[in-house]
């Protein structure tokens, strides 16, 4: 399972063509079972409480839950399930899944880095990822489409998606 403690689940987009807002999903679910002998094996679930937003600006946090974007009170999943895992080179896996915001499901493809493994000092085993893609939102009906005087959007198309995952193996043993 993913260790929220020491995970994020975030995003970044261009906002008014010149500058970049962060955030990311506070809250969340996780199944994952990585075999880096059979990269096919693998596979990952997570679930994103969509109210649990934060940019550390409360009213942008308000307006990504509202209707022009993730629509929270109707919508307050938002999931990704993995359909195909393959390496791609030294250490990076290719992850195929299914992303589903606002009940619009599409395919992604995620890059991830393998960090590394260890068992922490309580006997845990974990192991680390970072991973990244971007998605255009408008094809998953996050339409919001606000210009600005120079023609440019308010809120760029394109979101990238990271994956900072430490995850978590077993439970201590003793």
């Amino acid at each position: 399972m993913i260790d929220p403690a020491h995970s994020r689940i975030g995003f970044s987009v261009r906002h008014a063509m010149v500058t970049t807002v962060r955030g990311a999903f506070t809250e969340f679910e996780s199944r994952l079972y990585f075999d880096g002998l059979d990269p096919a094996r693998s596979w990952a679930e997570i679930a994103l409480n969509t109210a649990s937003v934060d940019t550390g600006v409360e009213q942008r946090d308000a307006h990504l839950m509202g209707r022009d974007f993730l629509d929270a009170a109707g919508h307050p999943r938002m999931t990704f399930k993995s359909t195909d895992v393959q390496l791609a080179g030294k250490d990076v896996y290719r992850m195929t899944g299914d992303l589903t915001i606002r009940d619009v499901t599409r395919p992604v493809v995620l890059e991830l880095t393998y960090i590394g493994h260890v068992t922490d000092p309580f006997g845990y085993q974990r192991v680390g990822f970072d991973g990244t893609t971007t998605i255009n939102r408008s094809e998953w009906g996050l339409t919001y489409s606000a210009k600005l005087a120079e023609g440019g959007a308010m809120v760029s198309e394109k979101v990238r998606l990271q994956f900072d995952i430490a995850a978590i193996r077993t439970a201590p043993t003793g």
